[in-house]
């Protein structure tokens, strides 16, 4: 699809012509903005491809060692193999080399696009004088295996290439710029965030913890440790039933594959690349059961308060 008649282009000239609307003095507003790429089927506009196409080669080959899903859960052989309904399904084993390095050129190509137009958007806030009073998040939701591991799309997997996401944070004046922060964060900090930017209290039951200390200079340290959820999310996995959390430090990653004597230990430290499942390792045993403590504390503090309790008992 050419540029100009591409989603991406669409959804953020109708973004830009609501901002056009809205005046500098008008009522405060809220804008979210969910741009479908970048995502399978990987189709960039064939201009913004064509950089990529003449240096191929240079790409690297997805993050993975043959045989490393043995000693991982079933679900992550399935989607190797491929067993998902099509025109989802991309089985690793059946593409080229080339094919591999031209499906993540297609993906950066994509993000590309998107990044031409974020510039568009922002110069649009900047000519209708809205710059300085309006903060903007900019983050994705999932990322995309594109082959690490074996396996090409998102699923019952918490390996960083599909959690660790975009998150900038911008506000003229208000934030400084420039920064870099290495604090660990979760999607949901957002919400909270957001309500106290705009110095709104937070409704009884909220979750998350606001971003808002940290952003503004007032505490260096966030969080210890981020938790995901994965619950049957894909009708192909039904058998077994995909049931999975996850929980990681700065060092380790623990994933539990419930119901199934399954999962995943990862020491990011001596294993970036999260190849090496230290599951069943004797010598990560400590580490596994103080990972695994950190989980259950993680899920019985994430069910939902509400409602407020209105008696002692």
């Amino acid at each position: 699809m050419p540029a100009e008649l591409h989603h991406t282009t669409w959804c953020v000239e109708m973004a830009k012509d609501f901002i056009t609307g809205q005046a500098p003095e008008s009522d405060p507003w809220l804008f979210s903005l969910n741009i479908f790429d970048p995502h399978n089927a990987f189709d960039p506009p064939a201009e913004y491809l064509a950089p990529y196409l003449d240096r191929l080669d240079e790409i690297p080959l997805p993050n993975y060692v043959e045989g490393e899903l043995e000693p991982k859960p079933a679900f992550q052989q399935m989607d190797h193999d491929s067993t998902t309904p099509k025109p989802y399904g991309i089985r690793y084993d059946g593409l080229s080399d080339r094919e591999h390095r031209l499906l993540r050129a297609s993906y950066w190509a994509m993000c590309d696009l998107i990044d031409v137009h974020i510039g568009e958007l922002l110069d649009t806030l900047e000519a209708t004088g809205q710059a300085d009073n309006t903060l903007v998040i900019f983050m994705s939701d999932h990322g995309e295996m594109l082959g690490d591991h074996g396996i090409y799309l998102k699923g019952p997997y918490f390996y960083d290439p599909a959690i660790r996401v975009p998150l900038i944070v911008s506000w003229p004046g208000r934030l400084p710029e420039g920064a870099r922060v290495a604090e660990l964060v979760e999607l949901d900090d957002i919400a909270p965030t957001i309500l106290d930017a705009a110095g709104v209290s937070h409704p009884p039951g909220l979750q998350a913890e606001s971003l808002w200390p940290l952003l503004t200079g007032a505490t260096e340290v966030h969080r210890k440790d981020i938790y995901c959820e994965y619950y049957n999310a894909k009708p192909w996995h039904k058998d077994p039933t995909a049931q999975l959390t996850c929980v990681r430090t700065a060092r380790y990653k623990l994933v539990a594959v419930h119901g199934r004597d399954e999962g995943e230990l990862y020491d990011l430290e001596a294993d970036p690349g999260e190849t090496h499942n230290r599951w069943w390792d004797p010598a990560y045993r400590n580490v596994k059961l103080e990972m695994y403590e950190r989980l259950t504390d993680r899920i019985a503090w994430t069910v939902d308060p509400l409602p407020l309790r209105q008696a002692d008992w």
